[in-house]
């Protein structure tokens, strides 16, 4: 991040030496959008030698493309110096790089709307490229010949995408078309898994989640990111409990209702939520799908190191996906059950997953409206008491290792939560109750 103060000081140090310096790229767009850039880029006729010498702290990162990264009050501001590019043999970055003018520069960028340039001194905007008429036709269009564009970096098959979803802005058909026939010929060969999970981490927070989705399968590209969203098309759901029809329609809709600026694990779990269905239906007296949240779990796990999720975000997804179905039981558990349940770091999100669940399909919020109500009665809060049960325990008293262990462990502190127990003997004594019964007491 980089606020507006930092990069005008930046651009008045380059000023003061006798360089350009103009803003560059996404902050123009969302300027004159009438939105607030999260980053400013600075642009200017200063070599990266130039700019080094000019400001005692940078990052030396990106030097032979031309980028200096200068600290200013403790941001990063991206100094490019402009250029023109050499031919893309990696699908990423240029060959080589020579230092140009604006003109040529802005020839080099993907789409027209971040071709250009604004002068902070005078607010007087150069465009070389007619971004300034795609903006007000809120149009996304390449730079130039649009499949050269997409061959240079294939990234920016999605972030095509990307933009016309947030900004709520029409692909050009030209555009449109290399787009498609880059995606049906090219693929993504050469794009990292961490840049398409970046780019789809925006494409489900920045607004219209639901366009980016929809215009991924058109293009053919989720086929080829998430097949597995892309097998719930088609997919009957019953309709007293789906009456909007199938699974993928029912996704749409829920990423369609999501709060602007969701959480990033809210967003994919919404996404992925339902991503068992399709292994799971069966037809015997009616559509179902048995376990469906549980086998959706595991594919959030195959999905997260596919397009290399940190290690936590994976577990908070998973979890939220394989207990969506949960909390249509939450009114009738037993009041230890719902206290373990709800003091789950991430339940306020699985409550919030369950209301677009909801929304989505029949309608019915009550459930989540109750639990809701009894989280506002709940005082602040604290941490549940340490089990004063554990595995050693059941092994004293004879229960052999095996699955039953972490049921009858969590229900014995369940009841511990509720009081029917305080003490360590008076836990041991039920415990011993149990495992003579062999069977857990009515829930």
């Amino acid at each position: 991040m980089s606020t507006l103060s930092s990069a005008l000081t930046v651009c008045d140090t380059l000023r003061r030496h006798g360089f350009m310096a103009l803003f560059a790229g996404g902050c123009v767009r969302d300027r004159l959008l009438g939105r607030s850039p999260k980053d400013y880029d600075v642009a200017t006729n200063a070599t990266p030698e130039e700019v080094r010498a000019l400001f005692p702290r940078i990052v030396p990162v990106g030097l032979s493309f031309g980028v200096v990264k200068v600290l200013q009050d403790g941001e990063e501001i991206d100094v490019v110096t402009f250029r023109r590019d050499g031919a893309y043999q990696d699908g990423r970055h240029p060959d080589s790089v020579a230092y140009a003018a604006p003109r040529e520069d802005a020839m080099r960028r993907d789409f027209t709307i971040n071709a250009l340039f604004l002068d902070p001194a005078t607010d007087q905007v150069l465009d070389f490229t007619g971004g300034l008429e795609d903006l007000r036709n809120q149009v996304i269009r390449c730079v130039g010949n649009p499949r050269e564009r997409f061959l240079e970096d294939r990234l920016r098959l999605l972030r095509a995408i990307r933009f016309a979803s947030a900004l709520n802005f029409r692909i050009v058909p030209e555009t449109w078309d290399a787009l498609k026939q880059v995606t049906a010929e090219e693929g993504l060969q050469g794009v990292s898994a961490e840049r398409i999970r970046e780019e789809l981490d925006r494409m489900l927070t920045e607004g219209g989640a639901r366009r980016a989705m929809e215009a991924l399968s058109e293009s053919g590209l989720l086929s080829l990111i998430l097949p597995e969203i892309a097998d719930l098309k088609g997919v009957p759901q019953p309709e007293a409990f789906h009456p909007e029809g199938d699974v993928w329609e029912h996704t749409l809709r829920m990423l369609d209702l999501l709060p602007p600026h969701a959480p990033v694990e809210l967003a994919w779990a919404a996404l992925l939520h339902d991503c068992g269905k399709p292994r799971t239906i069966t037809y015997a007296d009616r559509i179902r799908f048995h376990y469906h949240e549980k086998v959706g779990e595991q594919m959030v796990h195959g999905i997260g190191r596919r397009l290399r999720f940190p290690n936590r975000r994976i577990e908070r997804i998973a979890w939220l996906v394989g207990n969506h179905m949960r909390l249509a039981a939450f009114p009738d558990m037993r009041e230890g059950k719902r206290k373990r349940f709800s003091r789950e770091p991430d339940f306020p999100l699985l409550v919030e997953l369950g209301r677009l669940d909801s929304l989505a399909s029949h309608g019915d919020t009550s459930v989540i409206e109750w639990i809701r109500q009894y989280l506002s009665h709940e005082p602040p809060a604290q941490p549940l008491p340490p089990p004063l049960i554990t595995g050693d325990d059941l092994k004293a008293l004879g229960l052999p290792p095996g699955p039953a262990y972490r049921e009858l462990l969590q229900m014995l502190h369940e009841r511990q939560i509720e009081g029917v127990f305080s003490t360590r003997e008076a836990g041991l004594a039920l415990a011993r109750k149990l495992i003579e019964a062999r069977q857990p007491p009515d829930e």
